[in-house]
């Protein structure tokens, strides 16, 4: 498909610097961008790349000041960055709105409903009184067990497991090899040494516009639900346990560990790698550095570091004092000199 500039700019309400004819076909890094695609400046450590690039259309900040000509026409918006995103988007749904109908083979239980506009892959599997909401696409060997609900607008990619009874919201999309529903970690020890399996009867609740990425497990709850708040992005290979619940927009990074009845708030940011036990609760707006051990509740609006995790400022604080230290300990052994000859001690 090929655009104009001025339908771009459109798109993501730009103001046209050059052509307004100029036409792209494809999306290309500026660095790299040719003829006939589009590419876009946000980040200043490009900024050789934006004098040199063969792209025909570039979206830039308006505050942007050009140091010399550009032959490519420029859109220009207040942030290029999100008016970037914007338009991936847009482009995603149009590709993806011609997938509708469903591959063979399947197996779809009678009991299963699907709305308007669905498009299921091949060699995949709908339980009995699963329900799939309008223009939701489910990709190739996706297994939706029994009783589970995906809402509209939905895109589940190849491989994704969902257990029974598991309930997902609209405009909610999973990457691929994540699984819903598993089983929580739940086992009682016993006085042989032994431990007995806690059924896990609860479910998981997916609530509107949440982003889950590739390879994350999300367990069942072991009674009531596992809940992930509407807005929520979780990235790829994230455990979250049994009865945790994650806040609204709240953001959480590859490898992090969430241990189960944990309560996370609203618009909280979790790093990489981070740990973090159960029963304990992050207020809103918390911050947990990246491979931080978090062991007790966090204060709404608190940033958190280390292992185990305690206040940001006060770890930074330690950690350009850690680096005073071999300067500390010479001024601290000329001190002892001197006391030395002062009590009239002999000196070494």
């Amino acid at each position: 498909m090929i655009f104009p500039a001025s339908q771009i700019a459109l798109l993501i309400n730009g103001r046209i610097e050059g052509d307004p004819d100029a036409t792209v076909s494809s999306f290309g890094k500026i660095e790299e961008a040719g003829k006939g695609q589009l590419a876009f400046f946000a980040n200043p450590k490009y900024e050789e790349y934006l004098y040199t690039t063969g792209a025909s259309v570039i979206i830039i900040n308006d505050a942007y000041q050009l140091r010399q000509p550009l032959k490519a026409t420029l859109i220009r918006v207040p942030d290029a960055y999100t008016a970037f995103a914007t338009l991936l988007s847009k482009y995603q749904e149009i590709m993806q709105q011609q997938l509708t109908g469903i591959q063979q083979p399947c197996y779809i239980a009678q009991s299963a409903s699907c709305g308007q506009q669905v498009f299921i892959g091949a060699f995949s599997y709908l339980g009995e009184n699963v329900k799939v909401g309008n223009n939701s696409k489910l990709y190739p060997n996706v297994y939706l067990g029994d009783n589970v609900t995906v809402g509209d607008n939905c895109i589940i990619h190849p491989g994704v497991k969902i257990y029974h009874d598991c309930l997902i919201g609209n405009n909610v999309t999973i990457h691929a090899g994540t699984i819903i529903g598993s089983d929580g970690f739940g086992f009682a020890p016993q006085a042989d040494g032994s431990f007995k399996k806690i059924p896990q009867i609860g479910n998981v609740v997916i609530e509107d516009n949440v982003e889950i990425g590739a390879n994350a497990t999300i367990d069942r709850a072991t009674m009531g639900s596992t809940l992930i708040k509407s807005g929520a992005k979780l990235d790829n290979l994230i455990q979250i346990a049994h009865n945790v619940e994650v806040g609204h927009s709240t953001v959480i990074a590859a490898q992090a560990g969430i241990s189960g009845s944990t309560k996370i708030g609203d618009g909280v940011m979790i790093g990489g790698q981070a740990g973090i036990v159960g029963h304990i609760q992050l207020g809103d707006g918390a911050k947990v550095n990246a491979q931080s051990g978090v062991s007790k509740s966090i204060e709404p609006g608190k940033a958190v570091t280390g292992s185990p995790a305690y206040d940001y400022t006060s770890a930074l604080r330690s950690q350009a004092a850690a680096r005073k230290l071999p300067e500390l300990e010479k001024r601290v052994k000329e001190l002892e000199m001197l006391i030395k000859q002062l009590l009239g001690e002999k000196v070494s």
